[in-house]
């Protein structure tokens, strides 16, 4: 299961992930794989009353959802309700992780300081096309420039280890995806390639630490 790998993957190599699945899916997931963080696909800024269909903020972080997608380009938001659900995820100690399609969206999201902005053409979305540096450059800079404690996570069309490799030298924070996971090759592999590549990077990353100390 796509979930046990992912959590197997970050306990040997001290990574996070963020994982989304289904509402009905996360407290399995919950239970089951502690080196994740349970990611809900959507909440809203409901309050405890009434609210029959809608997802109450609460109830996620009862059952113990750490963080949450929001703004999608399946799922899309007004400013007005992005705003107010950024908010009460604050309240409840939830993450927020915001989609942006354009590097203008990514600037005005900014300005709500979510936690992470998700920068992803929505044209890329399940098309195994990978944005370009100058779009995950600039993208990340917007962001950075107006909120710089908000972490920017580069996607659409992630799909292999190269390109988790590049999201990272071109800036980004994190990457990740979806569809490029649950690839034809199987999800396993991919994701075994992604977190190869992540651990490498950082092995390098510690070898020149040690050389600079040593220089010192």
């Amino acid at each position: 299961m796509l979930a046990k790998k992912a959590d197997e993957l970050c306990g040997r190599y001290g990574l996070q992930s963020l994982f989304t699945a289904q509402l009905i899916d996360l407290p399995w997931v919950i239970e089951n794989c502690p080196h994740l963080i349970p990611c809900a696909q959507f909440m809203e800024s409901l309050k405890p009353g009434r609210g029959m269909g809608h997802v109450l903020p609460e109830a996620l972080a009862e059952a113990g959802v750490k963080a949450t997608f929001l703004n999608h380009a399946e799922n899309p938001m007004t400013v007005h309700e992005l705003a107010a659900t950024i908010s009460r995820a604050n309240e409840l100690g939830i993450l927020t992780c915001v989609c942006a399609d354009s590097v203008e969206e990514a600037r005005a999201i900014a300005e709500l300081h979510p936690d992470i902005i998700t920068c992803e053409l929505t044209s890329l979305i399940g098309t195994g096309k990978v944005a370009g540096e100058d779009y995950m450059r600039a993208s990340t800079d917007a962001v950075k420039e107006i909120s710089p404690h908000t972490m920017v996570l580069q996607a659409a069309g992630i799909h292999n280890g190269s390109n988790v490799y590049d999201a990272i030298m071109y800036g980004a924070d994190a990457t990740g995806g979806t569809s490029g996971i649950v690839s034809p090759k199987g999800a396993e592999t991919t994701l075994q390639d992604m977190f190869d590549v992540l651990d490498e990077m950082f092995a390098a990353l510690d070898r020149a630490r040690t050389e600079i100390e040593k220089g010192e």
